[in-house]
């Protein structure tokens, strides 16, 4: 299929023209890449909606992958036909599955702090515990650049969190002091990398930092608060750049404090966020101050959290205690 990398590439400038995320830019690119493999590399003009039909139930059906899986693959193959390939598919039977509503997994407050208790000090106890101390995604928290933490006036600023939308937190005032130290091990880092190569690069939406004269992408206040080991080429340009720590190092972490840890349940980086909505619910706070503090788009998301309190507080009393 000669074209193959060409697709690719318009794909690519198309979600980047549109500001897409770069993990959701690899995602549709890889689903474009399975969808040709699975009729043959046939290119995608060729096909329409019984391909596209055929591929999503070869994923339901013998792949067995989750409803929202599915949803994620005729997204992408959606985006490619629209916005790629300007081809309007006729006769699709575009049906999203329906994701099954889950309650969260929610730690209590001794969990928490038995959890945070073993993990190892310095970035890793700093960073999940930002996890719960603001209810940030692991992703908010891993984005976090200087100038988004306000030490004097104890806020934290998310910049273009889901949905792509700012929001304030209070930041705890135990953290003060953690992260004011953790502040200081990435500025040694950043001034390692202007000693040894002459600069400091971190990636900066390229429209914001040409508006900058290419200053902010080399900047302290723009530099990541939880930075990587390690300089890695940025594979949306090539450049050597430094990169914040990885969702996998956090996971880790948390994976290792469980194992040591006397709970059990399955703890993810998300759970923290969980358990920092249902605790604000315990403690009396609204729901709409919660919601805001999430960053929901609708308080029936936030609303969930509700159900979880009613029973851990026993609202929903049993009528085997009464016999």
């Amino acid at each position: 299929m000669s074209s193959k990398s060409s697709i690719e590439q318009q794909i690519k400038t198309k979600m980047r023209r549109a500001s897409m995320s770069y993990r959701t830019e690899e995602s549709y690119v890889g689903w474009y890449k399975r969808f040709v493999k699975f009729h043959g590399l046939k290119h995608p003009s060729s096909m329409g909606a019984m391909e596209i039909e055929a591929f999503l139930n070869h994923l339901a059906v013998n792949r067995q992958v989750s409803g929202s899986t599915q949803n994620q693959a005729l997204s992408a193959l959606l985006f490619l036909y629209k916005e790629v390939l300007q081809i309007d598919i006729q006769g699709l039977d575009a049906r999203r599955s329906k994701k099954p509503r889950r309650m969260p997994e929610v730690l209590s407050r001794e969990e928490v702090r038995e959890i945070l208790d073993l993990l190892p000090a310095g970035t890793p106890k700093v960073l999940i515990s930002l996890l719960y101390g603001c209810g940030l995604r692991v992703s908010e928290v891993l984005r976090l650049r200087r100038k988004d933490v306000d030490f004097s006036n104890m806020v934290i600023q998310v910049r273009q969190g889901k949905g792509r939308k700012d929001r304030s937190l209070t930041l705890p005032k135990k953290l003060k002091e953690p992260l004011i130290r953790q502040v200081k091990k990435a500025k040694l880092i950043y001034d390692d990398d202007v000693t040894s190569f002459g600069a400091c690069e971190v990636f900066v939406e390229p429209a914001l930092n040409r508006k900058s004269g290419h200053t902010f992408s080399q900047s302290w206040e723009w530099f990541w608060v939880f930075p990587s080991a390690l300089r890695a080429a940025d594979p949306r340009d090539g450049v050597q750049k430094r990169h914040h720590i990885l969702e996998g190092a956090a996971s880790k972490w948390i994976k290792q404090a469980v194992a040591k840890s006397s709970i059990a349940k399955r703890v993810s980086a998300h759970t923290f966020r969980h358990s920092y909505a249902t605790h604000l619910l315990q403690s009396g706070v609204d729901l709409r101050s919660i919601q805001v503090a999430l960053g929901h788009s609708s308080i029936k998301t936030t609303e969930i959290y509700t159900h979880v309190l009613h029973a851990i507080a026993g609202k929903t009393r049993s009528p085997l205690d009464d016999l």
